[in-house]
């Protein structure tokens, strides 16, 4: 009763927030609160539960580098004219009722190569949301359409850290998972596209207008050079180069460029690192203003807290009731629903995808077990519910950060086809993949 009651206070929080508007993060902290008086009435100490929490946050800290360099690599690509000239040209150069499709297929095929969600959401989606801002495209339109692209990587890459988790979990081969996730993944995809075609014939970009021309060459120096820190970090992972080490050579060519092309002086540099990136008053500030790090502060609060949640829940098995209830539900609905609501209510509660996916696939391996499932079976499960269903709750970090770099709500993910056909597709088409309804 104390844990359901302790999850009933997170959820009010949660949604009361939401609904005002406010920060996540002071309902998260509420969360925090009544998980660890649950702790404490289950007889744990208090420095127990610290202890806990501590070493689960710890274990979160190569993530939260990774979220402090994206906001130095967002911020320089502003400064450093990166994202101006792929505007400029840009918008000379789309095709006007291709722009949406071709948003799809671009973040779609640059996430498949690199991998990762997030370091294609803040170079390349960013780019398309000041094309699609400076061409008068619905913003919430061009971000729905990114989250489906860069989260097409993230399900299916044989370089995704997700894809590679879930092998680790079920203990499957990462180019089966692959190929097993194209075939699944087929018709949604094809009717995605379908959907985003329709879309690009009916929300053509506009040519940049000469004010806003003009107010980018005033502001930047229209050099090829700027392309110089995009092309290092889409091309360097394709040679296996570490993704965090491409994206410190692309930050740091940005500052090379920033000073030596722009004309911009180290303090300026520094400051935009720190505190985003501002073009002043002119026709760019509106496609161009922000990064740097402090925009990532309350995505790194977040990361803390919901890691600090998954150490108290693992530290005090407060769970541990939960298996035989899934056991139950799985034989009445079966495990692919089963699968489907965990990773919801999971992402809910932890606000990370690593997380849910963890949790879910220590929850549902010993099920699939016992009912003669294969680990593959699991693998594709997971892959087409909790790897993306996680990403479609408001306060997951996996919706949010790609969200904040759009600067958009979450009204976006309307138009985040992909997202969510994957799983309703394979909720009716499952058993064409791994046998009759009895297994789904």
């Amino acid at each position: 009763m104390d844990l359901l009651i302790a999850f009933a206070i997170f959820l009010i929080c949660m949604i009361s927030s939401l609904i005002a508007g406010l920060s996540t993060v002071p309902a998260l902290v509420a969360g925090f609160v009544a998980f660890f008086v649950t702790g404490l009435r289950r007889r744990f100490r208090p420095e127990e539960l610290l202890r806990m929490a501590g070493k689960s946050v710890r274990e979160s800290l190569i993530v939260l580098e990774v979220m402090a360099v994206i906001g130095f690599l967002t911020a320089s690509w502003r400064m450093s004219g990166t994202i101006t000239v792929f505007v400029y040209y840009g918008m000379q150069l789309i095709t006007p009722k291709l722009f949406i499709l071709i948003t799809f297929l671009l973040s779609s095929l640059l996430s498949y190569a690199i991998g990762t969600s997030f370091g294609v959401a803040g170079t390349v989606g960013v780019i398309f949301m000041a094309l699609a801002r400076a061409g008068g495209v619905d913003p919430l339109i061009t971000a729905g359409t990114l989250m489906s692209g860069v989260f097409f990587g993230d399900r299916s890459s044989p370089v995704s850290s997700s894809a590679h988790l879930v092998c680790g979990i079920t203990g499957t081969n990462i180019f089966d998972n692959v190929k097993a996730m194209m075939k699944t993944g087929a018709v949604p995809f094809l009717a995605s596209l379908a959907l985003y075609a329709v879309l690009s014939v009916n929300n053509p970009i506009q040519g940049a207008d000469s004010q806003m021309t003009e107010g980018l060459q005033e502001a930047f120096v229209i050099s090829y050079w700027a392309f110089v820190p995009a092309v290092l970090m889409l091309v360097l992972p394709l040679f296996r180069v570490d993704v965090l080490l491409a994206m410190g050579l692309s930050i740091l060519s940005s500052v090379l460029i920033s000073i030596f092309v722009q004309g911009q002086g180290v303090r300026e540099v520094v400051r935009a690192l720190i505190f985003g990136y501002e073009a002043g008053d002119g026709a760019a500030a509106s496609i161009l203003d922000g990064g740097g790090l402090l925009s990532m502060v309350e995505i790194i609060i977040i990361l803390l807290v919901s890691g600090a949640y998954s150490g108290i829940f693992e530290g005090t098995d407060m769970l541990r009731g939960v298996n035989d209830k899934i056991s139950s539900l799985c034989a009445r609905i079966g495990r692919l629903p089963v699968t489907m609501i965990m990773g919801l209510g999971s992402a809910m509660v932890f606000c990370n995808q690593t997380i849910a996916t963890l949790m879910v696939g220590s929850l549902m391996k010993g099920t699939y077990r016992e009912s003669g499932a294969s680990g593959e079976e699991l693998a594709i499960d997971m892959e087409n519910s909790v790897i993306l269903i996680s990403c479609t709750v408001p306060w997951c970090i996996g919706c949010s950060v790609p969200l904040s770099f759009f600067g958009v709500e979450w009204g976006a993910m309307r138009y985040a086809y992909y997202m969510f056909l994957i799983p309703i597709v394979y909720l009716f088409t499952k058993r064409f993949f791994y046998g009759s309804k009895k297994h789904d």
